[in-house]
């Protein structure tokens, strides 16, 4: 099939149909900490004449490492970063002729912009930096050729010395940057721009000088202070983010003006020269004072200083805004994949896919669906060419699963000489004789049962009819050419593994645990339309020893094996072992009654680990099959055995050079351990119940290189746990798995797969195999350039998943992408998905802290995300002053996400997070898709009061950020693992009735973790709020009320993420600013 050639009509099976002949249909539906620490940046210090900087106040930077960060880059030690690769003027890495743009077209240009509504009360002026001239801004976007996101956003400059009061030298509570009024430095006034900066342009302080007079309102589209109207040919107009402050240039229609602010607003102190610092003369280089002008257009009049305004929170990029238009724009019509090189909607829209010829966004997401067509273009933007694979994603009941192809004995057809399948992107010639492999262009015969005649277009005439000829996503059912050892496999098997030490028992887990699984038996995965699950089950208890249970049907009683060897671990059993629940029931069910009584006097505190997990291993190997172990353990494995650990938490290494021993596991037993589990395609499933210190980092190993999970139930007790435990062992159990696996990723000639991030294992380079590979799980993959790429064919992605299915068949699923390739930045730009940029980011830097100090990796991040938006400020921006943070429209979040990701647990943990948190989180993280860690990351912030109350739908959420928060409302938070219900302090006396049956505020319980069932609307609207948010999350999230004022608010601000955070993270506004401090030396 030609890609490129237009869409074609929907295939016949867009929709559910019956199956077509020889095919089968799948089953695949689808406390507060001390004070912060010292300040992680240094203080942000604007540029003086000449550009030479005053030693920085805060923490020098370290020197990098080689080959740590994604560019070239040398650290100075007074803590400034010098960078040669961006140098005036000049481009890195290519020829000039790939960056310079042609300028837009003016548009048609009315009259120039008269003041209107209230007198004004300052003039907006752009910061001119002292001394500065960027000569390498001038280039300009080419019109769009695709399509477009809106006018890329701009923030004038920061720069000036302000009071090193945290991190990036934030300023005082009180008062934030003032966006909404520049400082220019003495100078003069520039001449009126023909052509304004082609952005929304929001201001920061800038050093020295008096301060102008702004004005309020705003303006009409396309429209800017300093310049005549210009649309931008490269870019969709689209609506600014709510109101926009004074002196804002966004092409779009008109916004309400924003509030009025009086010079004599109370609580900001008055500064002296309305700069921070000490007043200054005029400066070299500049005649004089800058010359304001109090109106629009007319003469200039003397400078009036002004106090310091707090930022508007609006002026800034806001992910609530770019979540809504998203879902406006977005929502509503399906995503149809006919098209290479879509960006799909964003994951927090809620859209329908048609498969057309290329693989869902919920299959595969990427950074950029538009890669520069040379390495040296690439090296240059620094945007990371990655993508976001979900193989077997559980898709939602409207979109119909992965078609299974069955091509008998001869299998599916491959090219000979890479190996790709069969897909839409090959071309067929010669009458439909023979076929061109698309990836790597090798020419193959079709055999003769695969022929087929071709129509007018050169497409096959059975085309719609194969699904591997015109869907992006399919499988095959695998021949015994592809099982091991040349025969088919059997059944997979479960083995619970149960631990009976005196703490499983004492907190009443064990109880707990039989219990569920007297029921939960029932519900093992199916498949299609089976009666019964295929899956066998098995059973061992431990503490220092191993106990195996023989559950045969025709045993009146289950009888119990005990193994006190741990250091030569076997399987006493083999017949009676591993058994079928219905056959088997009446045994289960005695055995699970009376495990929790044969141990209910245990004083056994002792724990082993590695032989359990051995034990289970070498089960599945007897019996011949795949399967997963699930194993309930409590506590740090002490007793004498194989992978005994020892205690070696030390808060003290935090921030030293050690600190990534702690993420290390202690010992290279589980590593070894995990390899033979993955050659068995055994998959383990850790439940950790601790209490103290269990060693995270070591006992994950296992389940992280075997493609399981880990879940982590701190403190458990009963009554207040039970709920998430069960809950999510019942999706664990029950979710779709795939055994045994091995995925590769075949791509076109000019890219190749470099580097691969998740839970699983590689005994190669080109091989991710995995032990099980369940629905929840990604393998994120990262691209070079190996050849430069040509425009016309565009990069191909396919990736080859094999694997075991829950009834034992051999299966291939196969996921197709093409992707748009360019020659312009711009294109780039315009085609990012920043979702996709951060959980990539994330995934980079969570591995990082295995092997650098995590100051280190967190250099490493800001470096690489300033190259990528200098590059583009440098590149696709239209000419304008130094003192503008311009950012493209796809990336204008890339600085709030990444900041989110500096200030989280793993890279700037708080005086509370235990070093099992972070081991934990660092894990969990490695394999999430992009919607998760796009709520990890940044949590969501429901009010919960202000919608109607006879609303369905969601409330729209708020900013993440305790000035959004009223006293008189409640609020919801959720970022995927925890969520929490925030009460004000003076909420309505009826209100708290409705939702907690208390009298008043002071009679609600804080840290409560259940709301209680109430026949009233708002209770049963809140109730059913947090049970859909529940559903849509891989892990049961824990409810915890938070009251206003109480002492659990400082572990629910911890999400406020847009806020300064206790141990030392720097609020947005703090980072933005440190962002464009480092942009500019970068192009300086």
């Amino acid at each position: 099939m030609n890609v490129n050639q237009s869409a074609p009509p929907v295939p016949p099976f867009g929709q559910n149909q019956p199956i077509y002949p020889g095919y089968h249909q799948s089953s695949y539906g689808g406390q507060p900490g001390p004070a912060g620490p010292a300040t992680p940046y240094a203080a942000y210090n604007g540029p003086v004449p000449g550009y030479q900087q005053t030693p920085l106040q805060g923490v020098p930077r370290a020197p990098t490492p080689s080959g740590a960060p994604p560019a070239s880059t040398a650290q100075a030690p007074c803590g400034q970063t010098t960078y040669g690769q961006f140098g005036q003027g000049d481009i890195q890495n290519g020829p000039s002729s790939t960056a310079q743009m042609q300028r837009p077209p003016v548009a048609s240009q009315p009259a120039v912009l008269q003041p209107y509504g209230p007198p004004p009360t300052s003039t907006q002026v752009t910061a001119q930096l002292a001394g500065m001239q960027i000569s390498g801004a001038a280039s300009q976007a080419p019109p769009s050729s695709g399509l477009g996101y809106g006018p890329p956003t701009s923030l004038a400059s920061a720069s000036g010395s302000f009071p090193n009061s945290g991190p990036y030298g934030s300023y005082p509570q009180s008062q934030a940057p003032p966006l909404s009024q520049a400082q220019g430095h003495p100078g003069v006034q520039p001449p009126l721009r023909s052509a304004p900066p082609l952005a929304s342009s929001f201001t920061s302080p800038a050093s020295g000088g008096p301060r102008m007079p702004s004005m309020t309102g705003p303006l009409p589209p396309g429209q800017g202070f300093g310049g005549l109207p210009v649309n931008q040919p490269n870019h969709v107009s689209s609506p600014p983010a709510h109101a926009l402050p004074p002196g804002t240039q966004m092409t779009g229609p008109p916004v309400p003006p924003p509030p009025m602010h009086s010079p004599q607003q109370p609580g900001y102190q008055l500064q002296q020269n309305g700069s921070f610092g000490p007043a200054r003369g005029p400066q070299s280089n500049y005649e004089s004072p800058y010359p304001g002008a109090p109106t629009f257009g007319s003469q200039p009049g003397p400078p009036q200083p002004l106090p310091p305004k707090r930022l508007d929170p609006d002026a800034i990029p806001s992910p609530i805004q770019v979540i809504e238009d998203d879902r406006n724009n977005r929502g509503s019509e399906p995503f149809v994949t006919g098209v290479r090189g879509q960006v799909p909607p964003l994951v927090t829209t809620n859209f329908l896919v048609k498969d057309q010829g290329n693989a869902s966004p919920r299959y595969i997401r990427c950074t950029s669906y538009n890669i520069p067509c040379t390495s040296d273009m690439a090296k240059q933007a620094q945007v990371p060419l990655a993508a976001v694979i979900k193989p077997l994603a559980r898709l939602p009941p409207e979109e119909a699963s992965p078609y299974v192809v069955d091509h008998g004995e001869s299998g599916p057809l491959r090219c000979n000489r890479c190996k790709a399948y069969m897909c839409p992107l090959m071309t067929f010639i010669e009458g439909g004789r023979r076929f061109q492999c698309s990836f790597c262009s090798c020419i193959n015969d079709v055999p003769p049962q695969y022929f087929q005649h071709l129509d007018h277009t050169g497409k096959r005439v059975d085309a719609y009819d194969r699904p591997e000829l015109s869907l992006g996503s399919y499988e095959f059912l695998a021949t015994v050419d592809y099982c091991k050892n040349n025969k088919f496999p059997g059944p997979p098997a479960f083995i619970f593994m149960i631990d009976v030490s005196y703490n499983a028992i004492r907190t009443g887990l064990v109880r707990l645990l039989c219990e569920e699984l007297k029921s939960l038996l029932d519900y093992l995965p199916r498949e299609g339309g089976a009666e019964e699950s295929a899956i066998r089950v098995g059973f061992v208890t431990y503490n220092k020893v191993l106990h195996f249970y023989n559950v045969k049907s025709s045993l009146a009683q289950p009888q119990m094996m005990v193994v006190s060897d741990v250091a030569d671990m076997f399987v006493p059993l083999l017949d009676g072992f591993l058994v079928s629940v219905n056959e088997s029931r009446a045994v289960i069910t005695s055995l699970l009654d009376q495990i929790p009584e044969m141990f209910a006097d245990t004083r056994e505190t002792e724990t082993v680990f590695a032989p359990v997990i051995q034990a289970g291993m070498e089960a599945l190997k007897a019996a011949e099959c795949a399967g997963k172990l699930f194993v309930f353990h409590t506590s740090l494995p002490i007793a004498e055995a194989p992978g005994k650990l020892k205690n070696r938490d030390d808060r003290k290494l935090i921030n030293t050079d050690k600190e990534k021993t702690l993420f290390q596991p202690q010992t290279g037993t589980y590593q070894t351990l995990a390899k033979d589990c993955v050659a068995q395609g055994c998959c383990v499933d850790l439940f950790l119940f601790p209490n103290q210190y269990v060693d995270v980092a070591t006992l994950s190993v296992v389940p992280q290189l075997t493609g399981g999970s880990v879940y982590k139930y701190a403190c458990f007790q009963v009554e207040n746990d039970q709920e998430r435990f069960l809950s999510d062992l019942r999706r664990d159990v029950q979710k779709v798995v795939g055994f045994d696996a091995v995925m590769r990723v075949r791509t076109s000639t000019g890219i190749r797969a470099v580097d691969f991030f998740g839970a699983f294992y590689m005994s190669n380079t080109t091989d991710v195999e995995l032990a099980g590979l369940d629905e929840d799980k990604t393998v994120t993959v990262e691209f070079k350039h190996d050849d430069r790429l040509s425009e016309e064919s565009g990069p191909l992605l396919q990736c080859a998943l094999l694997y075991t299915s829950c009834a034992g068949q051999r299966r291939l699923r196969i996921h197709n992408l093409a992707l748009n390739c360019c020659t312009q930045l711009a294109d780039l730009y315009r085609n990012c998905e920043t979702d996709t940029l951060i959980n990539y980011m994330a995934k980079f830097a969570y591995r990082g802290v295995l092997n650098s100090p995590v100051k280190t990796v967190r250099d490493t991040l800001i470096t690489q995300c300033a190259q990528i938006l200098a590059c583009y400020r440098k590149n696709c921006a239209s000419p304008s002053s130094a003192g503008q943070l311009i950012l493209p429209e796809c990336m204008k979040l890339l600085p709030v996400y990444l900041n989110c990701v500096l200030k989280s647990d793993v890279l700037q943990p708080g005086a509370e997070v235990t070093t099992d948190d972070r081991a934990y989180v660092r894990q969990l993280v490695s394999s999430m898709d992009v919607a998760e860690t796009n709520v990890f990351f940044y949590p969501r912030l429901l009010p919960l009061t202000k919608s109607p109350m006879d609303s369905t739908t969601e409330p729209p959420a708020v900013r993440a950020s305790e000035e959004r928060l009223s006293s008189g409302d409640i609020y919801l938070l959720e970022n995927g693992l925890s969520l929490f219900v925030w009460v004000g302090a003076s909420v309505q006396q009826g209100v708290v009735q409705s939702l907690f049956n208390a009298s008043s505020f002071s009679q609600v319980t804080s840290g409560l973790s259940v709301l209680p069932v109430l026949d009233n609307p708002l209770s049963k609207k809140v109730r059913g709020l947090i049970d859909n948010l529940r559903a849509q999350r891989m892990r049961y999230m824990k409810l915890i009320v938070v009251k206003q004022e109480d002492k659990l608010e400082m572990l629910f601000k911890h999400f406020l993420v847009e806020d300064k955070s206790l141990s030392g993270g720097a609020s947005y506004v703090d980072f933005l600013c440190h962002m464009h401090k480092e942009i500019r030396q970068l192009l300086s």
